[in-house]
């Protein structure tokens, strides 16, 4: 019961999280292809009034006219409209998660035991958790004050684009080194997460709170609140895409679990921004198909690098002969049956993981390529708290049809 009563309340987290992200990020991205879709209003008394520009749309039958003022109207609603709770939302459901399945039993989904610093291989549960906190805090102060020192007044926000680019390599490293594949995956994903919930909450809603304060005063509100504003959730809508795949890449170990996973998470996060690019510039009314190929390139790579073969970390000569069926099926019994089984006697597992049990040798047979690629990487077991030893491994990798 217990494992069951985990298994629905990460069910429903999930869906909790998943609803707020699509409504915040849609609605983001409406309000991204809104801004550089606006032309110059044709109407005089548009102009005279302050507006800075216009779009018409048809949608579901009906008519919209959208304007938006370079200043402040002559007079604000009371019923305006705020966009942050799907942001908040969804920034602590997430978090929520990570608590429930990967905080709950860092050992075993935290903590690298194939890390090459040794202290990171070797921490316990607090330590990993308290560093997880750490890696997600850390990366939003750095991310913060170099968009405070690099562009301050948003003159310079070219240099502020690279510098961030640069700081997600940074990230994706250093995740792969301190942490278990899906969880860097993860950290790294939120690391952008936590950023993009911080601009809304530390940035853009106090920022648009002073200027509607200013003009219910009378009095004329700074432009530098508009401009940061504006600054930020450009950088939110380049996150975006990246954050999503990165949140559902625990499935697919060919990427967390090779030598070079850091180097996949980046050419993964620089497609994602650079296919965004072409939609933001397409809404600008400017096709530009070279971003989404550039994307395309950046993802075959990413797709060469992880292809099975391509990573040393085992020997796969280093045992003559094929093993047989039966062997290896003897070793997936002794070391991964307890989580990867129809009835798992793991603790905290209700299913086998990814749906995939090994009761019986076909069951091995049919997920030959993805036992061999997780237990090579040493991604598997998780934490390795079954013991398998090199051997096992070798044995492993020297297996063939």
């Amino acid at each position: 019961m217990p494992a069951y009563l985990l298994d629905f309340a990460n069910f429903m987290l999930r869906w909790l999280h998943v609803i707020a992200a699509i409504a915040w990020i849609g609605e983001s991205i409406y309000f991204v292809m809104l801004d550089n879709g606006l032309r110059t209003p044709k109407a005089a008394e548009d102009l005279d009034k302050g507006v800075f520009g216009e779009m018409w749309a048809v949608h579901g039958g009906g008519f919209y006219h959208n304007q938006k003022y370079a200043t402040a109207p002559a007079k604000l609603p009371d019923d305006l409209h705020w966009s942050f709770w799907k942001a908040y939302t969804t920034w602590l459901s997430g978090f929520a998660l990570f608590v429930l399945l990967y905080m709950a039993n860092p050992s075993f989904y935290l903590v690298n035991p194939n890390a090459d610093w040794a202290w990171a291989a070797s921490m316990n549960d607090w330590q990993a958790n308290v560093l997880a906190l750490l890696f997600l805090l850390g990366g939003w102060v750095v991310y913060n004050e170099l968009c405070k020192r690099i562009s301050p007044d948003m003159t310079r926000d070219g240099m502020l684009s690279l510098a961030v680019a640069a700081m997600m390599v940074v990230v994706a490293y250093l995740s792969t080194q301190l942490f278990a594949g899906r969880a860097a995956f993860l950290l790294a994903g939120a690391v952008m997460a936590t950023a993009m919930s911080a601009n809304v909450f530390f940035w853009i809603i106090p920022g648009q709170r002073r200027m509607v304060a200013a003009m219910k005063a009378g009095r004329s509100p700074d432009p530098l609140d508009g401009k940061r504003g504006k600054q930020r959730s450009v950088h939110n809508t380049y996150f975006t895409l990246p954050v999503v795949l990165l949140m559902i890449s625990n499935h697919y170990a060919f990427a967390y679990s090779h030598d070079y996973a850091w180097v996949i998470m980046a050419l993964f996060i620089f497609a994602g921004a650079l296919i965004r690019q072409f939609f933001v510039l397409m809404h600008s009314g400017h096709f530009k198909p070279i971003y989404p190929a550039a994307g395309v390139v950046l993802i075959a790579l990413a797709f060469w690098i992880g292809s099975p073969g391509s990573s040393s970390a085992i020997n796969r000569d280093s045992v003559d002969g094929s093993p047989s069926l039966e062997a290896i099926h003897a070793i997936v019994e002794a070391r991964c049956v307890s989580c990867h089984a129809r009835e798992p006697s793991q603790p905290g597992f209700n299913a086998p993981p990814a749906g995939l049990a090994y009761d019986t040798p076909e069951q091995v047979k049919s997920q030959r390529e993805r036992i061999q690629q997780v237990v090579a990487s040493g991604y598997m077991p998780l934490g390795n708290t079954t013991g398998m030893t090199d051997e096992e491994r070798d044995t492993i990798a020297a297996w063939r049809e």
